[in-house]
Order: structure tokens, then C-alpha cells, then sequence
């Protein structure tokens, strides 16, 4: 029985797979980035939101007595450098944990980031407003509930409303080491408002990267542990009802639609053995997947970037804007490339 478990978990978290380097044209690692990118969010003006120094139990971090930060960058610059962004004051930055993150622009074209938050282990959600003038984020409004135990991506719906990912059933970390080794499908995605917070989705083993259709029909959701992704319809009462699981053969996490084809880019771990066991002689390396039609019978699944570790490790999203695609890791730097 121990046995039978220990394979599937090895198997669950790709521990044999070997990456093939498959590199692109005129890439280079990001000037301003060097402690992570985790997640990545371009608005339709070039300028991307990373959030960096992302900390979680079982993952290397580099400066893990270091508050993490939300960085910006301005694609539309020739060789862009990726700055800090300030915050106002009274939000507490020292124990700033920045996850997943889900930018939504107003019909009057205020600009909202919210922003997944782990500070001292739990978990809220922090919304924000850009302001562009001086590129400053002023904090707004913390959200807390019982529903959002362990939330890792978010997708923004209005300025308060979103769905939430949690990728543990349980939060003590004993238990939750427990539940990723049994492979336990109890994760689930939750909606907030504030009128209603209700689960929406369950039965994942690691809910992780969330993300909508251009058209708002159809909601997206990456299963880690189980190697897919998960397609809903969205309904006017913000239910979800599944359509279809594309089914891979890696561990996927954020997930990047693009705006104007549709296309899914997903940032993913090729071994998550290496990613979980962090040796620097033997590190982690980085895929990315671009997912076309996947609303077709078939789907096309192409491998756009694949590293061994030496060039990036542990991608975790893939972004694209103006034929450049950003390629985002949980605790190393990030890489810029031409298509």
C-alpha cells in the first residue's frame, strides 16, 4: 500500500521526466527581477504587474527574511527594467506575501490590482488602485473569509467581486503535507461578493491558476498535481458548470489568455520533485505551454519554451504582449523573448 502510494505520488509531480532545452530567439533575463515573478499581469497598454518574493513552506526562497514586492515593467520600452512599485502607506508591507495576482479595469478605466497575500501564513486578498500618474498601487481593502483558507490565484470580476483558487483543503502544515502526499482531490475555487461567497468548482487535487475567455463565457482552471486543465461555463449567477479537462503531461500553474486570439499561455513545472527538493546543482526547470481552440475536439498543445534549469528555473506563468512573451518563476528571475 505505502508502496503504491509513493509511485503515484512520484508520478503525480512528474519526478522521472527529464526536460529537452528548447529555447527561443533573442531571450534575456529581466534587469530588476532576481527573487521571483510568481505571477504576471499585462494591461492592454504594456504595462505588467509581477508580483516577486513570493514565499510558501515547502519552495526554496533566496531572501526569505525579505518582504515580498510588486514590480512593474513597461513593455513598450525598447530594453524595459522591471521597478518596484510604492504603496501607500498604512498597508503593512513588512509582512507582505504576494501570490497570484488579477488585474480589472473600470468602465471609466480606474485600474484595479488585487492581489493574493499570505501574511504569517494565511491568507487574504488586497485590492488596489493603480495610479498611473506617478505609477503608485494605493491600497484599498482587505478581504478575509472562512472560504479563502489557502487561496493561490484570483481572477478579478469587478472591483469586488472574483473567484479565488484554494490549492489546500487543510492549512495546518502537517495535514496539508498529508493531503499533497495522498493526493487528496479536495481543493476547490470559491466566489466572492459581497453579498455571497460560495464555492463554485471542487474535486482538484492542487487548484492553482485561474483565468477567464475574452469573451467572459468561459472560466479556466489549473489542476497542478493533476496535470490539466479544467474548462467551466461561467453562468449570470456567477456558477460555474464543467465542459471539458484538457488532460497534459506536466504540472501546470498560472494560465495567460490572450486578449485578442483566445490562446491559453500557461507558465508550468516540468519535475516537481526538483522544484519541491531544491538542490542548486540539480535545479528545476521551466516549461510553457501555448493551448490554441481549446474549446475544439482537439486542441493544439504546443511546447513553446522548455529549460533544464540553467537558463530559468520553476516557470510558473507565461505572459505575452506585442509578440514578447515573459516567462515567470516561484523564487528565481524572470526571462523576456521575441516570438
Amino acid at each position: 500500500m505505502i508502496l503504491k502510494i509513493l509511485l503515484a505520488q512520484r508520478n503525480s509531480v512528474c519526478a522521472s521526466r527529464k526536460v529537452t532545452p528548447k529555447r527561443l530567439p533573442n531571450c534575456h533575463l529581466v534587469k530588476g527581477i532576481e527573487f521571483g515573478s510568481e505571477d504576471i499581469d499585462i494591461l492592454p497598454n504594456g504595462l505588467a504587474f509581477i508580483s516577486s518574493g513570493f514565499k510558501y513552506p515547502t519552495l526554496k526562497s533566496f531572501v526569505p527574511d525579505k518582504s515580498g514586492e510588486i514590480l512593474l515593467m513597461d513593455l513598450n520600452e525598447n530594453n524595459p527594467r522591471a521597478t518596484e512599485v510604492k504603496i501607500s502607506s498604512g498597508f503593512n508591507l513588512v509582512s507582505f506575501n504576494p501570490h497570484g495576482i488579477s488585474t480589472f479595469i473600470d468602465k471609466d478605466d480606474t485600474v484595479y490590482l488585487f492581489v493574493v497575500n499570505h501574511p504569517k501564513g494565511k491568507s487574504t486578498v488586497e485590492l488596489f488602485q493603480f495610479v498611473e500618474k506617478d505609477r503608485s498601487l494605493v491600497h484599498l481593502k482587505t478581504f478575509r473569509h472562512e472560504l479563502l483558507q489557502s487561496v493561490n490565484d484570483i481572477l478579478a470580476l469587478s472591483p469586488d467581486t472574483f473567484y479565488a483558487t484554494n490549492d489546500k483543503y487543510f492549512t495546518e502544515p502537517t495535514l496539508a503535507l498529508l493531503e499533497m502526499f495522498l493526493g487528496l482531490p479536495w481543493t476547490n475555487v470559491v466566489y466572492y461578493s459581497p453579498k455571497e461567497v460560495k464555492e463554485v468548482a471542487k474535486g482538484f487535487y492542487i487548484a492553482n491558476g485561474i483565468n477567464i475567455s475574452p469573451n467572459g463565457q468561459y472560466v479556466y482552471v489549473a489542476d497542478f498535481q493533476g496535470h490539466n486543465i479544467h474548462v467551466f461555463e461561467k453562468h449570470a449567477n456567477s456558477s460555474l458548470t464543467p465542459v471539458k479537462v484538457l488532460q497534459l503531461d506536466t504540472l501546470v500553474d498560472n494560465i495567460f489568455v490572450d486578449p485578442y486570439t483566445g490562446d491559453l499561455w500557461v507558465g508550468c513545472s516540468p519535475n516537481g520533485l526538483k522544484l519541491f527538493l531544491y538542490d542548486p546543482e540539480n535545479p528545476p526547470g521551466s516549461e510553457v505551454l501555448r493551448i490554441q481552440d481549446i474549446h475544439s475536439e482537439k486542441p493544439t498543445v504546443t511546447q513553446v519554451y522548455a529549460d533544464d534549469g540553467s537558463e530559468l528555473q520553476g516557470s510558473s506563468v507565461a505572459a505575452v504582449h506585442a509578440n514578447k512573451l515573459l516567462i515567470g518563476t516561484v523564487f528565481h528571475r524572470a526571462l523576456s523573448c521575441d516570438l
